[in-house]
C-alpha cells in the first residue's frame, strides 16, 4: 500500500498520535466525577505484565510514524501479535471496567486506529485486527475489546483526523512565526530607564539566553515587573521557547503583571495587533458559574457537551489574543462551556500565562505536568519569591486528626468500614503509646512515621478508592474530602525525610484542623457529622520546613527561571531553603532612594508579648506625637490581630480625633479595596494592618497618599514548640537555626511593610521602629542598606 506522503524535506510539523486524538477524537461532556487512577508506576508494571503474558511472535512497543501533508504523526503501539496480525493499545484501570466512560473508551479507540493504520502502512497490510485491552492493576484481569478493520477505513480516519489538526497547526505556526517576529524588534515600552532596572533587564535577559536560574533582590519601584517581562520576551525567539509562565503569590501581583504586558502590547506593533497571546489563570472557585453544582454534563449545563463546543470556543479565544479573566469568561460563555476549563485548554495555545504559584509548583501543578508532558521549553518568572517559601511548605505539609476519621465513621458504607475501624484502631494505639511514653505530654515530634498506622491508612484508602470507582453516581460528597485528604497524607508520607517534621499532638486542640489543611477541608468535616464523644483526640502532621526537596525539580525543569523580590536578605537563606541549585546567578541590586528621602527612628519600646500592656501607653504617644508633627496617611503594622486591636482601642479612646480603619480578619476583596480607598491624598488617618497580611505588601500608595509607617515588633514568628521544634531541625541542617526561624522571616516582613512608605524618587516619608531592639546591630545589618544614613 502506498503511503500518504513520503516524508518532507524540511522541519515537518510533529504531533503524537495521544495529542493528534485528544485534540479531534474527543467528545461528549466534560465529566469531573471521581476515578481513581493508577499511578504511573502501576501503568508501567500493567504494561509489562500484558507484553510478559504474550507469545514469542509478539512485539512490545512498536515504534510506528507516518506524514500527511507536511504533518508527522508518532507514537509507540503497546504491542503487535504477528500470528495474528493484531495490534494491541493497553489501558489499566482501577475499579470496574463498566464505569470507564463511553466517550474516554472512544479516545482511546482512535488512539488505537491511528495506531492501526501507521501499522497498515508501514508493513503494507490490507486488513488488520486491532485490540484494545483494559487490564485491571488490583486482579491483573484483561478485558479486551477487538475488531477488525480494513486499512483503507483506517486510512480515511486518520486523514479526517489529521486534516482537522493540520489547518490548526499551521494557523499555530503562522502566529508562532508572527510573535517571535514581533518580539525579536520588541523595544522597551517605559524609557527611560529607572535607575537600577537596566541592569536587571540585562541580567534577566542574560540568565534566559543562557539557560540559567536567577535569583534577583531588586528594591522597590525601579520597575521589576516590567523589567523582567520585557527581557524574558525579548528572548524567546533566541532561546526558542514556546512558553513564559509569570507566576505570583498573590491577586494584586497578578494585575501587576498584566498591567506590565499590556503596556508591551501597546507599544509593540503601532496600529495592529501585537501577536502575543496571554491567558490569566484564575482558581476554580473565582472562575465557576455554577458553584452549586458538579462538573459533569448530568449537573452543569457547562459540562454538558463541552467536548463537542470546545473547537469554535478554542479558535475564538485564540483569535482574541488577550484572554484575561473576563474575556475568557465572555468566550467561553458565548460558546456554552466552562471558562475555567477553556483556560486549562488554552495553555496549550497561549504565549504567556499568568497565575499563582500553585499552578506551577503544587504537588498537581498544571502548568508544570503540562510543559513536560508536551516537552515545552519555557521560561518561569516567580514575583515576590520570599513568599514562595511559606506556600511551598504548605503544598508539601499535610494533616489528619482522628476527629475526622470518627466523622467519616457513620458515612462510609459497610464493606469499607472494618478498613476504618482498623486505622482508628491504629490512631488510639498512638494515643495510647504516647501518654505510656511520655506522660503528660501532649506534643512530640517523631523521626519516624508510624508504620502500622500508615499501613491501615494505605489499606483504607485502596478500599474506600475501589468503592468510589464502583459506585458512580453515588452521593459522594461527603466522603471525597475526605478520601483526597488521607490520599494525599499518604503520598507525602512515601516521601517523608529530613525536609519535614512528622508531629503528634494529643492536646485539646487535637481534633481540629490547623492552617495546612485546606480551607474547604473544615466545611467538608463539617458535613461528615460529628464524631463520638469521649474519644481521644490526636492529630498527625507532616510539616514540610524545606521545600528545596520538592521544587527544586521545578526550577530544574525549566529552560531559565528568574526569582526576583525586593527582600532577600540574606540571599543564601532563600538559596538553601528553596533548593537552588549552586550555579544559580545572584542579583543584587542597589536601590535608587536616598537616605534623605526617609526619617527612620527608633522608639525604645519593649514589645514582647509579656509586656505589651505596660509598653502601650509608650507606644500610643509616639504614634500620635508623629502624627501630630505630620498630619496625613500613615500604616500602623503589628505583629497579631490581637495587638493590632488593642492598639487601635487605646488610640482611639486617647485621640479619637485621629482617624482611624482596620484590616480585620478574613477580609475580602471588596473589603481590601474599601480599606485602600481610605487612603486619599487629601486626607488623614492610619489604617492599621498586620505584618505578613495583604497590605503589607504589593500596595502602591505614591506620593500624600502615605506618608509614613509605623512598625510595632521585630514580626518574629512565635516561640512556640513548633518553632523550637523548626529552630532545632534548621540548625542541623543549615546552621544558624534562630536565625532561619525567627530572625530572617520576621525582618523580611517588616522591610516589607516600611517599604510601601518611598516607591518612588519623589517619594518622602518616615517610618517609626517601635521596638528597642531595633538598636541592636544583628537586627539593623537586616535592613535596607540605603536607611544607613537614615538609621539614629
Amino acid at each position: 500500500m502506498a503511503p500518504l506522503q513520503d516524508e518532507p524535506h524540511g522541519q515537518p510539523l510533529r504531533v503524537s498520535v495521544r495529542h493528534l486524538c485528544e485534540f479531534g477524537a474527543k467528545s461528549g461532556d466534560l465529566d469531573l466525577r471521581f476515578t481513581p487512577a493508577p499511578t504511573a508506576q502501576q501503568g508501567r508494571e500493567g504494561h509489562l505484565l500484558v507484553a510478559r503474558r504474550r507469545g514469542m511472535d509478539y512485539e512490545a512497543e512498536v515504534i510506528l510514524a507516518g506524514y500527511y501533508q507536511g504533518l508527522q504523526v508518532r507514537g509507540r503501539a503497546d504491542g503487535f501479535d504477528a500470528t495474528l496480525q493484531q495490534l494491541e493499545e493497553v489501558k489499566t484501570f482501577r475499579g470496574s471496567a463498566l464505569a470507564i466512560a463511553p466517550n474516554q473508551q472512544a479516545l482511546h479507540w482512535a488512539q488505537l486506529k491511528v495506531y492501526g493504520w501507521l501499522m497498515c502502512e508501514s508493513r503494507t497490510f490490507a486488513s488488520i485486527s486491532l485490540c484494545l485491552v483494559y487490564l485491571d492493576v488490583a486482579d491483573h484481569s484483561e478485558h479486551p475489546q477487538s475488531a477488525d478493520f480494513d486499512a483503507q477505513e483506517l486510512r480515511l480516519f486518520f486523514v479526517e483526523l489529521c486534516t482537522r489538526y493540520l489547518a490548526w497547526a499551521e494557523h499555530e505556526a503562522a502566529h508562532r512565526s508572527r510573535r517571535d517576529a514581533a518580539l525579536h524588534n520588541l523595544e522597551f515600552p517605559q524609557l527611560p530607564f529607572r535607575p537600577g532596572q537596566r541592569e536587571l533587564a540585562a541580567g534577566a535577559y542574560r540568565a534566559c539566553v543562557q539557560s540559567r536560574s536567577l535569583l534577583v533582590q531588586a528594591p522597590t519601584g525601579i520597575g521589576k515587573t516590567i523589567g523582567t517581562i520585557f527581557p524574558a520576551l525579548r528572548a524567546m525567539p533566541v532561546r526558542v521557547i514556546d512558553k513564559l509562565f509569570f507566576l505570583t503569590a498573590k491577586t494584586p501581583g497578578r494585575q501587576v503583571a498584566l498591567d506590565a504586558l499590556q503596556r508591551v502590547r501597546q507599544s509593540g506593533l503601532a496600529g495592529t495587533a501585537f501577536p502575543l497571546r496571554l491567558l490569566e489563570l484564575v482558581a476554580r472557585d473565582k472562575a465557576c458559574e455554577h458553584p452549586d453544582k458538579s462538573c459533569h454534563g448530568d449537573s452543569c449545563p457547562l459540562a454538558s457537551g463541552f467536548y463537542n463546543r470546545l473547537a469554535p470556543a478554542r479558535a475564538a479565544a485564540a483569535g482574541a489574543v488577550w484572554l484575561d479573566q473576563a474575556n475568557l469568561r465572555s468566550v467561553a460563555l458565548q460558546h456554552g462551556i466552562c471558562p475555567y476549563y477553556l483556560g486549562q485548554e488554552m495553555v496549550r495555545w497561549s504565549d504567556v500565562v499568568v497565575g499563582d504559584y500553585n499552578y506551577y509548583f503544587d504537588r498537581s501543578a498544571l502548568l508544570h505536568s503540562l510543559a513536560v508532558d508536551n516537552q515545552w521549553r519555557f521560561s518561569v518568572l516567580v514575583d515576590e519569591v520570599h513568599n514562595l517559601y511559606a506556600r511551598a511548605c504548605a503544598m508539601y505539609s499535610s494533616e489528619l486528626t482522628h476527629a475526622e476519621a470518627l466523622a467519616a465513621r457513620a458515612q462510609v458504607p459497610a464493606l469499607v468500614r472494618p478498613r476504618l475501624d482498623d486505622w482508628l484502631d491504629q490512631w488510639q494505639l498512638l494515643h495510647d503509646g504516647a501518654q505510656r511514653d511520655a506522660p503528660g505530654v501532649d506534643w512530640a515530634v517523631w523521626d519516624e512515621l508510624p508504620q502500622a498506622w500508615l499501613r491501615a491508612l494505605q489499606r483504607l484508602n485502596s478500599t474506600l478508592g475501589e468503592w468510589l470507582q464502583n459506585t458512580p453516581g453515588h452521593g459522594h460528597r461527603a466522603l471525597l474530602p475526605f478520601y483526597f485528604r488521607t490520599f494525599a497524607f499518604a503520598a507525602l508520607a512515601d516521601a517523608f525525610a529530613e525536609h519535614s517534621l512528622c508531629e503528634f499532638d494529643t492536646g485539646p486542640g487535637a481534633a481540629v484542623l490547623t492552617q495546612h489543611a485546606p480551607a474547604p477541608a473544615q466545611a467538608a468535616l463539617a458535613g461528615l457529622g460529628e464524631p463520638d464523644a469521649g474519644q481521644a483526640p490526636g492529630r498527625l502532621t507532616l510539616r514540610n520546613i524545606v521545600p528545596g526537596h520538592f521544587i527544586a525539580q521545578r526550577i530544574k525543569s525549566a529552560d531559565s527561571m528568574l526569582l526576583f523580590s525586593a527582600t532577600l536578605h540574606p540571599l543564601h537563606y532563600y538559596c538553601n531553603l528553596l533548593g537552588l541549585a549552586p550555579q544559580t546567578q545572584l542579583l543584587d541590586i542597589a536601590s535608587p532612594f536616598r537616605a534623605e528621602q526617609l526619617t527612620v527612628t527608633v522608639k525604645p519600646i519593649s514589645t514582647r508579648r509579656g509586656q505589651r500592656e505596660q509598653s502601650l501607653g509608650e507606644l500610643v504617644r509616639s504614634i500620635a506625637m508623629q502624627f501630630a508633627a505630620r498630619p496625613g496617611n500613615y500604616l500602623a503594622f503589628f505583629s497579631s490581630f490581637d495587638y493590632l486591636e488593642l492598639a487601635m482601642r487605646a488610640l482611639r479612646e486617647c485621640h479619637p480625633d485621629i482617624a482611624v480603619w482596620s484590616q480585620t480578619r478574613h477580609m475580602d476583596e471588596p473589603a481590601r479595596r474599601q480599606f485602600l480607598q481610605q487612603f486619599d491624598a487629601r486626607g488623614q488617618g492610619i489604617g492599621f494592618a498586620v505584618l505578613g497580611g495583604v497590605f503589607s505588601e504589593g500596595v502602591d500608595l505614591p506620593g500624600e497618599r502615605l506618608i509614613g509607617a509605623f512598625v510595632a515588633t521585630l514580626g518574629l514568628p512565635q516561640f512556640d514548640r513548633v518553632n523550637a521544634a523548626i529552630c532545632e531541625r534548621m540548625e542541623q541542617r543549615f546552621g544558624h537555626g534562630h536565625d532561619y526561624t525567627y530572625v530572617y522571616p520576621g525582618l523580611q516582613k517588616v522591610v516589607q511593610a516600611a517599604g510601601r512608605v518611598i516607591r518612588s524618587a519623589t517619594d518622602t516619608g518616615c517610618v517609626l521602629l517601635l521596638d528597642e531592639r531595633y538598636r541592636e546591630r544583628r537586627y539593623r545589618a537586616l535592613l535596607p542598606s540605603w536607611w544607613a544614613g537614615a538609621l539614629p
